[in-house]
């Protein structure tokens, strides 16, 4: 059963009728989701576990490191994980796919951005390309600002071998996304110089006015680090829990669902799963490429299910 690629198993999958119960192991009752603590994971983590919890389920997110999250992956002790950005982890990860150490259920966001960026204003004054900063380090103070520590080995192998002109008096300021916001939003509040880790799907891109530099292609790829997100599972996962697994394959997000979602947790304070419900009440037309063929633990179709707990009906 290990060996079973995820798309023969979800050629079974889908071949079943749309309301049709897909028989699980107990086991699948409990959904164990990996978490990074990015806030877009926490949020997409969150819609899942309002649907499954939902559905009958008992989902929960653990936060782990991102190296630690893959091993966990590989070794049956998470289920599933939203985080796999394409390119960046294609590299540092190689051996997981290439050996089948972790199965792929299908691709949940395309159009994401995962680059640096600096303030438009920064942007307008010259500083438009890695290069730029490289070439002005008493204007950055030489410090570019990431997330947690493990999240940001593509600015330190960029530092470590001297790409576009950076060396090591400059400094990878690891702390979290929200350490790392909050210098953002100091330096933008006073018009100041910041270089710092971007991306979209993010409120960033709707709360202040940035700009991504161009010429990164080699540490983070072309379009701006432009990337597709994946979801990943425990090997197997599919053929012993294949509902699930077809909620997980089919829940393709968009941009605006994961900015405004994410906005509602960072800025106006909501839990997660608050943000997830009100953000679905906002956009239902989701739902139903989400739940088809899905149903309820206990084989009910899901999308009447859900449409009622959120008010739809």
């Amino acid at each position: 059963m290990r060996k079973l690629t995820a798309a023969t198993a979800f050629t079974t999958i889908l071949s079943l009728s749309a309301g049709a119960a897909l028989a699980e192991a107990d086991s699948c009752q409990t959904v164990r989701l990996a978490n990074l603590g990015w806030t877009d994971i926490l949020f997409t983590d969150a819609t899942v576990e309002l649907i499954l919890d939902t559905l009958g389920y008992d989902a929960g997110n653990t936060i782990l490191g991102l190296g630690v999250t893959y091993a966990a992956l590989q070794e049956g002790n998470m289920d599933a994980f939203q985080g796999n950005w394409r390119p960046v982890q294609d590299e540092s990860f190689k051996e997981y796919f290439d050996k089948n150490l972790v199965d792929v259920l299908g691709v949940n966001l395309e159009g994401a951005k995962f680059t640096l960026a600096v303030p438009a204003y920064m942007n307008a004054a010259g500083i438009r390309s890695f290069a730029d900063v490289a070439a002005n380090r008493e204007l950055f103070d030489g410090k570019i600002y990431g997330i947690e520590p493990g999240s940001n080995d593509y600015l330190l192998d960029m530092v470590a071998n001297g790409l576009y002109g950076f060396d090591d008096s400059w400094e990878v300021v690891e702390t979290s996304e929200s350490g790392m916001l909050s210098q953002v939003e100091r330096a933008i509040s006073r018009q100041e110089p910041v270089v710092f880790l971007g991306w979209e799907p993010h409120p960033m891109n709707i709360n202040y006015e940035i700009a991504y530099l161009e010429d990164g292609d080699e540490v983070f790829g072309a379009n701006f680090g432009g990337a597709t997100v994946r979801t990943l599972s425990r090997p197997g996962y599919a053929a012993e829990c294949p509902n699930v697994a077809r909620l997980l394959s089919q829940m393709q997000y968009t941009l605006a669902y994961e900015n405004y979602g994410m906005n509602r947790i960072l800025s106006e304070g909501l839990e997660p799963m608050d943000a997830a419900r009100a953000q679905l009440k906002e956009m239902p037309e989701l739902l139903g490429p989400w739940l088809e063929g899905v149903t309820t633990r206990e084989g009910a179709p899901a999308l009447p299910v859900i449409r009622a707990a959120l008010g739809l009906e």
